[in-house]
């Protein structure tokens, strides 16, 4: 089959476009899916470089996104804490059909279209000890993929395949957080990266929450970012404390880090709650605790996604709860020009591989 192969940590020359890859089998309770579309997200380029290294401190994901951390030691490690093995076939987005089954998995479930939920539970391990698609084993970047029968979940809409393929990976992290902070109608939310995969989709299911939300995005995306449901959009230059006020708002969805950590912070109420699922303008940040315990605010990581996370997205996507934003669609050869793409951030939603 044709598949892209991601051969080590470093640059674009790490990516390699063959069409002699062989079709992976389904085993036991795994289907084998025929791949529609595939989404490019912030984690493809991540592994590619070596950014969930703890050795990376300084610097956005744009940082080493060309050439990649060559100075990084081989134990670098991915989304789960393991070092990273290669080849791999990465892709966390997956929208197809199934065409074979497994051991264990009923030949009945052929034809069905599917969108693959992007984490896998180890089975007889904890909640967090998890499988990630296009990490830890090979995903969406190719002709076919194999998922767990359990994780591929049938959807019924029509919607095209590039547009279903920009919902798992950005809407789940989205809902995920969400779900996490259980973020409530007429609480007002802070949206970083709003212009984003993930923003762009937490601005969608805050909204279908009934929430109040300011976004933070670029000014030149400012009507784009309103158009999704925002109620307002600030520059993402600015000082929310400044242009929101102090304690104004009870949670804060970010997916930024960086310098503006500290100013996030500041227009929590108090009680308020935090949540991150990524880190795009920095790693490392500073934290005075006492904003931490004297305004009493909870921290939430939101990776692994809480149950029933995903099976309620799939939901919201047939009844028209929340739309697609594809930003651009280009073929899977084309897949250096598709992450530069990603990377230039000039785009709104998600950009889209086709195999």
């Amino acid at each position: 089959m044709k598949a892209v192969l991601l051969n080590g940590r470093g640059g674009f020359e790490q990516l390699e476009y063959r069409d002699d890859v062989p079709v992976p089998e389904p085993g036991a309770g795994e289907v084998l899916i025929q791949v529609g579309a595939a989404g490019v997200n912030n984690t493809d380029i991540n592994t590619r470089t070596g950014w969930y290294a703890k050795a990376v401190t300084e610097g956005t994901t744009l940082s080493g996104a060309a050439a990649g951390y060559a100075d990084l030691a081989a134990g670098n490690t991915s989304w789960s804490g393991r070092p990273a093995q290669f080849p791999r076939i990465q892709g966390a987005d997956a929208c197809g059909r199934i065409v074979r089954t497994g051991a264990g998995v009923s030949p009945r479930r052929v034809g069905e279209r599917v969108l693959v939920e992007p984490a896998f539970r180890v089975p007889g391990g904890s909640h967090y000890q998890v499988l990630y698609f296009g990490s830890e084993c090979d995903g969406a970047f190719a002709e076919f993929a194999v998922a767990p029968s359990a994780y591929a979940h049938p959807i019924e809409s029509a919607l095209s395949d590039i547009e279903l393929a920009s919902f798992p990976c950005a809407y789940s992290a989205a809902e995920n957080m969400l779900t996490r902070v259980s973020l409530d109608a007429g609480e007002t939310v802070l949206v970083t990266g709003a212009s984003g995969g993930v923003g762009s989709a937490a601005v969608q299911l805050a909204r279908r929450r009934g929430a109040r939300i300011i976004a933070v995005a670029g000014a030149g995306k400012a009507a784009a970012v309103a158009a999704l449901g925002a109620d307002q959009v600030i520059d993402r230059t600015a000082d929310p404390e400044l242009v929101v006020g102090a304690e104004s708002v009870d949670v804060v969805v970010d997916v930024t880090g960086g310098s503006g950590f500290a100013a996030r912070l500041a227009v929590l109420r108090r009680g308020g709650r935090y949540t991150s699922a990524g880190a795009i303008a920095g790693p490392v940040v500073e934290l005075d605790l006492r904003t931490l315990y004297l305004k009493d605010l909870s921290f939430f990581g939101a990776t692994v996604l809480a149950e029933g996370v995903f099976a309620s997205l799939v939901r919201y996507i047939e009844r028209a709860e929340i739309r697609p934003l594809v930003a651009a669609v280009l073929p899977l050869p084309e897949i250096i020009a598709a992450q530069q793409q990603f990377l230039a951030k000039a785009h709104t939603g998600k950009i889209v591989l086709v195999p």
